[in-house]
């Protein structure tokens, strides 16, 4: 009896399984390298490559592990180069002149193959720069590495053609906030990226067309986390502004509107009616807004 083949493996070694038994129509279990029917016990695979961890241990003492790295999409080879060592051995010890002499020829040698082509060598500086940016504005590693991810997607639909590195890997960033409703700004990310405004803004437009992003709208309550944290107000204050903030909303108020200046205003009268006393112009600055922005919106919420 014929079988149909149970997986298939792409270039980043995916396995994709079937669901149901060729025999019974049953659903199938992949466990321990092996893939067999729940319902008539059918082994359909038995030599699956286990691709988790290697929990053995290796040493006289039986005492260390050995196990590599998780694959990362934040480098260009998923993290499976190999890092030669400089001035010790597997065991600590040190290492002598001449092999430290070896290692070094052994390690320029390496570099020079990691790349493989002009393109993986972009990807790699690309990745870099998104990490830079990420550690610079204090991102978690879930936000890198949905960033790297799109800047891969972006190199491979050729949307790095005709537009610097740099300013793609900062649309990549401002696309990650973006689509998990972050209220970061294309200005904010612009003082830490190596790319002007105009560049970035370029960057995104095209992604946000070519790769369908997901993005989310950007409502005034995403800056008010930022601006609390910055002007170090206290938790009563933040619940105000965000009731001010769901009042604008209903009211409509928010339509056409910077929503950096709404949360501005309504921090603003928050903290007013809470008997803390800021200014308008150092709202304004950590906002990123003017002074008389911030008094249009307090107008009109105190017309609401």
């Amino acid at each position: 009896m014929a079988t149909r083949e149970i997986y298939t493996t792409t270039f980043d070694e995916d396995v994709q399984t079937t669901t149901e038994c060729p025999d019974c129509g049953s659903s199938v279990r992949t466990s321990t390298g092996e893939t067999i029917c729940e319902e008539c016990g059918l082994v359909l695979e038995d030599t699956h490559l286990d691709r988790g961890p290697d929990w053995n241990r290796y040493d006289e003492q039986r005492t260390e592990k050995r196990t590599g790295a998780p694959l990362t999409p934040t480098r260009h080879d998923r993290g499976l180069s190999t890092e030669i060592g400089r001035y010790q051995d597997g065991h600590g010890n040190s290492l002598s002149s001449r092999k430290r002499r070896q290692l070094n020829r052994l390690r320029r040698e390496q570099s020079r193959a990691r790349w493989q082509s002009e393109a993986n060598r972009n990807l790699g500086y690309g990745l870099g720069e998104v990490r830079r940016l990420s550690s610079s504005l204090g991102f978690g590693e879930r936000l890198r590495n949905q960033a790297c991810a799109l800047f891969r997607r972006a190199q491979s639909e050729n949307l790095c053609v005709g537009r610097s590195l740099e300013a793609v890997a900062a649309a990549s960033v401002y696309a990650a906030c973006r689509c998990n409703g972050l209220g970061r700004s294309r200005c904010e990310i612009v003082t830490v990226a190596r790319c002007e405004l105009a560049a970035l803004s370029n960057a995104y437009n095209v992604m946000n067309v070519e790769l369908e992003l997901p993005a989310q709208p950007v409502s005034a309550a995403d800056h008010l986390p930022k601006l609390a944290s910055e002007l170090e107000v206290s938790e009563r204050v933040r619940r105000r502004a965000l009731e001010f903030v769901q009042e604008a909303i209903d009211a409509g108020m928010t339509v056409g509107c910077r929503p950096a200046g709404v949360a501005a205003a309504c921090l603003y009268l928050a903290a007013e009616r809470c008997e803390l006393f800021l200014s308008q112009r150092e709202i304004a600055t950590v906002a990123g807004v003017s002074p008389s922005t911030l008094r249009s919106r307090r107008d009109e919420l105190l017309e609401v």
